[in-house]
């Protein structure tokens, strides 16, 4: 029946708002008469019945009363319902003084007033009071029992979201939370039981009454990592499944709803605060120009690829050596931005004329350049590779965009390149070398800076990935060493700050990206354990490798002599160190290709060595190389 007259519920209204504007002003006459209507005030009754639903329906008309009446009403939905009244009222006593005069009660002017706000507001909060209190509640009786943790604005609105939708068969029992001030009270008829590590002591308490609780939802989107690991202890302590809401920087739509509780992840326990980004001035940098990124399929390429599209460049230029995932990242960026041109070009940042044949037929105005092999261990029995890929390939693309008058160019660096120990960290310190010797100022063409940051959360190969498929066969979960330390970014996160550092350079900066606190990798291997429902060292072991050729203990994020610079985003540093001339630069490259092509590591090495001082070689190249074999794409 209500959903047949919501279906015309404009016509339906106009019904009901009629109803209330004739009912309205017969209570007031009766209640002003003391229920009997003299027969002298009935000429001015009629009268008054016909001016008020004249320009009351107009005045409701105009208010837009019509509209709004669902299950989401709320306080704005009745003050303008008051506003509305207020307005139907002062026109209905400005014609009835014109038509009928002096004559007519004034006191019937307050009391039709009163009664017609009243039950005007009544009859716009039904739909929400049917929902809620007869259909919502016969639905949820048997839903899923559960406890909301935190009872802040976010778990507020979680709770609203759950009783607007009987449908979801979710039911809150109570809520967990730290402030002693929210103990014992009720919000929205759900009361704060008391704080969460009370949580087993709750639970107990209803399964005590054969009312268990089936699961808690954390709803803390602003929690810290260490805040996020305590409720986290406190849920599993009660023995009880918990889930989470997004993060800050998740709530894009700036509401938390139902759909998007999700099982807690590795991410939460970090606890990244969210960036904030100057988008206006990212979006002057990227819009209406032809933008080319590199290495376009991998982690940290696809994702500058969605973060770019959604500044609606003029063209987007997908570049990357790997069929398969191009063509994947393609087919996404054209399902989220049908109208945005999108070129998937096959080719290889080592093939110069490829990359230059791109840049040029594309008129390309801005590039990313995220196209490198980054496999620590990998690299260092590839090195030959490594140096035509991150070093030779990088010259390529940088030369390529001067020829062509790029505007920009931004390569993708690794706090690797700090200080290096292995193949990988000193050919990106190379091509960061390369970047930073090109001509900048006025009258270059082409500004071109790179932007250094650690590990990126769930990237193709990296650790996460590497744990859940260890932790889901059983494990062992490998960790090179108890004390290891890494920085960590999530690559959203990393992404975001990559394009803004792209609208401070004015060439030949190495930015550096703040990645907070390092993480204990056998911290964050206990905490995927925990979060698969297992116990480390228990059921899972954590077995230490120790520690490969090229890798250190703790990476660094700058190198000796170079001088740390703020810029005005507090998440984004300037490195300004020791800068080459290209000149000099050439002269090295050439002797480094005579090397390339002779295949000799040894001599290679020595080479880069020249070139970066600070780099200290494994051992493991005094000896012969072992027998190579091909590996993958450029994509990362």
């Amino acid at each position: 029946m209500l959903a047949t007259l919501l279906k015309f519920h404009r016509v339906f209204a106009l019904l009901i708002q009629s109803w209330i504007i004739l009912v309205s002003l017969t209570l007031a006459f009766l209640l002003r008469f003391d229920a009997l209507i003299p027969v002298t005030e009935l000429p001015g009754f009629r009268v008054g019945l016909i001016i008020a639903l004249i320009v009351k329906l107009i005045a409701f008309r105009i208010s837009r009363l019509d509209r709004g009446w669902s299950r989401f009403v709320g306080m704005r939905d009745l003050h303008d319902v008051f506003l509305a009244n207020v307005f139907g009222s002062t026109m209905f006593i400005a014609a009835t003084l014109a038509v009928v005069g002096s004559a007519f009660p004034r006191s019937v002017y307050i009391i039709d007033f009163l009664v017609c706000f009243l039950v005007t507001a009544a009859t716009r909060c039904s739909v929400r009071i049917y929902r809620e209190f007869v259909d919502g509640g016969a639905r949820t009786a048997g839903g899923k029992r559960i406890l909301i943790y935190g009872a802040g604005d976010a778990g507020v609105a979680l709770l609203q979201e759950i009783q607007n939708n009987p449908r979801l068969g979710l039911r809150v029992v109570g809520f967990l939370d730290d402030d002693q001030s929210k103990w014992r009270t009720i919000i929205l008829g759900v009361t704060v039981l008391g704080p969460g590590r009370s949580a087993a002591l709750i639970c107990a308490k209803f399964l005590r009454r054969r009312t268990r609780v089936e699961e808690i939802v954390i709803a803390m989107p602003s929690a810290t990592g260490p805040q996020m690991n305590e409720a986290l202890a406190n849920c599993r302590s009660a023995g009880v499944p918990c889930k989470t809401v997004p993060s800050v920087g998740e709530l894009l739509s700036g509401k938390v709803t139902a759909s998007q509780i999700r099982e807690i992840s590795v991410l939460d326990l970090l606890g990244r605060a969210p960036v904030n980004l100057d988008e206006t001035v990212i979006r002057r940098s990227i819009e209406g120009r032809s933008v080319l990124v590199t290495g376009a399929a991998g982690s940290i390429g696809s994702e500058i690829c969605r973060q770019v599209a959604r500044f609606q460049p003029r063209r987007l230029f997908l570049f990357d050596m790997a069929e398969s995932a191009l063509f994947h990242i393609d087919n996404q960026i054209r399902a989220m931005y049908p109208t945005l041109p999108v070129v998937a070009a096959i080719g290889d940042i080592r093939d110069y004329e490829r990359v230059e044949e791109v840049i040029r037929k594309g008129g390309v105005e801005s590039i990313f350049h995220a196209a490198a092999y980054k496999h620590v261990p990998l690299m260092e029995n590839h090195v030959v590779e490594a140096v035509r890929n991150n070093i030779l390939g990088t010259r390529n693309v940088v030369k390529a965009a001067e020829a062509n008058r790029v505007a920009n160019f931004l390569m993708i660096s690794s706090d690797k390149a700090v200080n290096p120990t292995n193949v990988m960290g000193a050919t990106k310190r190379v091509a960061e070398l390369i970047v930073s010797s090109m001509p900048s100022g006025p009258g270059c063409p082409t500004r071109c800076v790179s932007v250094r940051f650690g590990n990126v959360l769930g990237s193709n190969g990296s650790v996460v990935p590497l744990f859940r498929d260890q932790i889901l066969s059983g494990g062992p979960v490998t960790v090179t060493h108890p004390d290891m330390r890494r920085y960590f970014m999530t690559i959203p996160e990393a992404v975001q700050l990559v394009l803004q550092a792209s609208t401070m350079g004015k060439g030949s900066e190495i930015f550096v990206l703040d990645m907070g606190e390092p993480v204990k990798i056998v911290d964050l291997a206990r905490n995927m354990i925990k979060l698969s429902g297992h116990e480390p060292d228990v059921d899972i072991e954590i077995r230490f490798t120790g520690l490969r050729p090229g890798e250190k203990l703790f990476e660094e994020l700058a190198i000796q002599g170079e001088n740390i610079q703020s810029t005005y985003h507090k998440k984004i540093k300037i490195f300004s160190g020791t800068r080459l001339r290209a000149k000099q630069v050439e002269t090295w490259i050439e002797s480094l290709e005579t090397l390339v092509a002779q295949r000799d590591d040894c001599a290679l090495v020595d080479h880069i060595h020249d070139l970066v001082p600070e780099y200290k070689p494994s051992a493991d190249f005094r000896e012969p190389a072992p027998t190579m074999y091909f590996s993958a794409s450029v994509g990362d």
